[in-house]
């Protein structure tokens, strides 16, 4: 008779923040690749966020070596990743990420039928972005003519409602490209940013290897952060919660992964991957808007207790605040004003910190303002700036 495995929400945190670099950062010479890599991904949809969610985890990185490994060895790719979302992707790992990302199925439309793009029209745009940023690094607008030129002016049509303006019809699928190795993002040209193809070495194919690129990227994001459930992977991923479920139960029959009793809940980690510490996760960490630590963590209502639940959850979605991550759960905001070569970072604990804690609150602070390139000052109170400030 098989015994399943028992975890507890203390050990499941407690191995998610040593896999995270949490539990203790990276030493120092290990490639930026390998901790975004960890990550499976580092949310940049603001990049300053992304280079403080890598230099926290890595010891003597700083935003100056973030941004060299984006734009001059190019170990990182900065594309549409997980959810459709701006992403540092290891350069060398894009290929399975398209072929993840490019298998996961497209849901409804959320826009209406006068404005949307057939399968057929969304294909013809991805693979003219890919043709037209060959070699090439174009600004958006600059692109925007190259796509139209290259379809028919149904594609330039402004009717995509975005932001109190209208986008040109195309841009429904511009994450798509992202996904399957058309498009990612160049140097900014002055205070433009642009976009090129991959390298061809570091392309995927849409539909190539489907199969096995999904068995091999649950396995990475149950490495990360099981034990998870296929809600969990579906909330992560924005798949459709049925195809997801299907997924797993493929996987499972295969013996790629295996269920546990996560929090007295079945839940499910890679297959023989039971092996978790016998202790709670220790320490304060200050973790930047939309870190992969609180965006993929779950059960939310664990990772977000008490008065956090409300504080630091915007509509129940997570990143939207900077937080305060004490002993693997989420204790507080924060939030950091840059004047010059100065940064303020204004702390609003929702706990009673030990003296410990606020020693490493401190210590917490001037690694920001190292990994920032400027010089800290720690203001500990009430944090009056809303989501995404």
């Amino acid at each position: 008779m098989t015994t399943t495995v028992e975890i507890t929400w203390d050990a499941a945190s407690a191995r998610r923040a040593e896999r995270q670099f949490l539990a203790g950062p990276a030493g120092t010479g290990t490639p930026v690749a390998e901790v975004v890599g960890a990550m499976l991904g580092a949310h940049a949809q603001v990049l300053s966020a992304a280079e403080l969610s890598v230099g926290i985890r890595a010891d003597g990185v700083t935003r100056a070596d973030v941004r060299a490994a984006l734009w001059d060895d190019r170990s990182l790719v900065k594309t549409y990743g997980p959810r459709g979302t701006v992403h540092l992707l290891p350069a060398r790992e894009l290929p399975l990420f398209s072929a993840a990302l490019t298998a996961v199925p497209t849901g409804p439309s959320p826009f209406p039928p006068g404005v949307r793009l057939t399968e057929e029209q969304a294909d013809e745009v991805v693979t003219a972005i890919g043709d037209a940023l060959d070699g090439r690094y174009l600004t958006l607008d600059e692109l925007s003519e190259e796509v139209v030129a290259r379809t028919g002016p149904w594609a330039g049509d402004r009717v995509m409602p975005a932001f109190q303006d209208l986008w040109p019809r195309w841009r429904q699928v511009m994450h798509r490209a992202g996904w399957a190795g058309a498009l990612c993002f160049g140097p900014n040209r002055g205070r433009k940013a642009t976009y090129t193809r991959p390298v061809r070495g570091e392309r995927g194919e849409r539909g190539a290897d489907a199969g096995n690129a999904l068995s091999a990227f649950v396995d990475r994001y149950l490495h990360a952060y099981g034990p998870a459930t296929p809600q969990h992977f579906a909330r992560w991923l924005a798949a459709p919660p049925g195809w997801v479920t299907a997924l797993f139960g493929e996987l499972a029959a295969a013996g790629r992964i295996e269920e546990v009793r996560f929090e007295g809940a079945p839940a499910w980690v890679a297959a023989g991957d039971t092996a978790f510490p016998d202790g709670p996760a220790r320490g304060v960490r200050l973790l930047p808007y939309f870190d992969a630590f609180v965006v993929a963590g779950q059960p939310r209502d664990r990772l977000f207790p008490g008065k956090a639940y409300q504080r630091a959850l915007g509509g129940g979605q997570a990143g939207n605040h900077p937080v305060l991550l004490v002993d693997g759960v989420v204790a507080g905001v924060w939030h950091q004003r840059r004047r010059g070569r100065r940064t303020t970072v204004a702390v609003e604990p929702l706990v009673r910190l030990t003296a410990r804690q606020h020693r490493e609150l401190g210590e917490q602070v001037e690694r920001v303002g190292e990994v920032l390139e400027a010089t800290p000052e720690l203001v500990v109170g009430e944090v009056t700036v809303g989501p995404h400030a």
